[in-house]
């Protein structure tokens, strides 16, 4: 495969997808109907793939695909001389969330055997045919729904699945992802503007992605209702079926438990020490200081996937409002694909 075409492809796909998303209905042409529909197939098929969603997403791809942004990202690594079958077990529980194993296994000269998530069926493929036909078919993938036939894998689960999937593979070279999710630490002087960006990190994609922030740490001293006054703008979230179902069964949950817990009617805030928290609840602790979050962070590191704060705070952090606007060279779990790629 020649790796330049398959560059020059991307950045032509795009380009292709930017004009989409820039374009009203009423200036569409055929080919523009045809990527419309697949989106909105998705989203009968998985009401959690909003248009909205949706089109956020391929907006981020969008502006990663740059030729500077690849040859960057390429240059830290060297392309196999010898293509192998990658076997890539697909994770659905955002928009095109395991676009970048496919990426990366393609631009290392490697051929994609790809079981896709019932979750997120229709866009990868779209937007991979497209790629090829960009790339003077200098891309080569294949679908399968039984994994067969395969040199190395790259598979995504819940942590029940990741013990069958680590059997399983055993016998592979493989990369076994589990849950994760994200972690937002606040100093208390945060403006409002990085608060409504923070809310953005909390809100995007429902919060089912492991870069969403389910768990904050807070000052003291902090008011939570001015975390409650950044959410405001994501207040139409609780007219979306699925996520109201979530918000009624953890809210009645809590009462019955006489729980306590802060509700503005469409998200719930409770003190609680754990990571992980239900949908349409934010966990949060109070601390006095913050070697006791470093503590935390490191006790449950491999459970992170991302922390949002100011950098002074030196927690190895993105920005509010970065979280869902990873770079080429961010890793699921952490661990290197591009480097596994190099030496399957």
């Amino acid at each position: 495969m020649n790796t330049e075409k398959q560059v020059l492809g991307l950045i032509e796909l795009s380009n292709y997808i930017n004009t989409f998303l820039s374009k009203n209905e009423d200036d569409f042409n055929e080919d523009d109907y045809e990527f419309e529909s697949v989106l909105k197939r998705s989203e009968i098929e998985n009401p959690w793939f909003t248009l909205e969603n949706q089109k956020f997403a391929l907006q981020q791809w969008s502006d990663l695909l740059t030729g500077p942004s690849i040859k960057k990202w390429m240059s830290s690594y060297s392309i196999s001389k010898t293509s192998k079958r990658v076997g890539l077990i697909l994770a659905g529980n955002i928009p095109l969330v395991g676009f970048h194993d496919v990426i990366s296994v393609v631009l290392s000269n490697h051929i994609p055997v790809i079981k896709l998530s019932s979750k997120d069926k229709r866009m990868i493929p779209f937007l991979l045919n497209k790629w090829k036909k960009f790339s003077d078919q200098n891309v080569d993938f294949e679908f399968i729904e039984r994994l067969e036939n395969y040199d190395a894998v790259i598979a995504t689960g819940s942590n029940n699945t990741a013990r069958y999937l680590e059997y399983y593979f055993k016998n592979h070279l493989s990369i076994i992802r589990k849950n994760r999710t994200s972690v937002a630490v606040l100093k208390g002087d945060e403006t409002e503007e990085e608060l409504k960006l923070l809310a953005k990190d909390i809100f995007m994609y429902f919060g089912l992605g492991c870069r969403n922030v389910t768990r904050l740490f807070i000052p003291e001293d902090f008011v939570i209702d001015r975390i409650f006054e950044s959410f405001i703008d994501f207040k139409e979230i609780i007219n979306h079926n699925k996520y109201a179902n979530n918000y009624d069964y953890n809210r009645a949950v809590y009462l019955l438990n006489q729980d306590q817990f802060w509700d503005n009617n469409f998200v719930m805030l409770k003190e609680d020490e754990k990571l992980f928290s239900p949908l349409s609840v934010i966990h949060f602790s109070r601390y006095s200081s913050l070697d006791d979050v470093e503590d935390f962070i490191e006790e449950n590191e491999k459970d992170i996937q991302c922390i949002v704060a100011k950098k002074e705070l030196n927690f190895n952090s993105v920005s509010f409002g970065e979280a869902q606007n990873p770079g080429l060279d961010t890793y699921a779990d952490n661990i290197d694909t591009m480097k596994f790629l190099e030496v399957i």
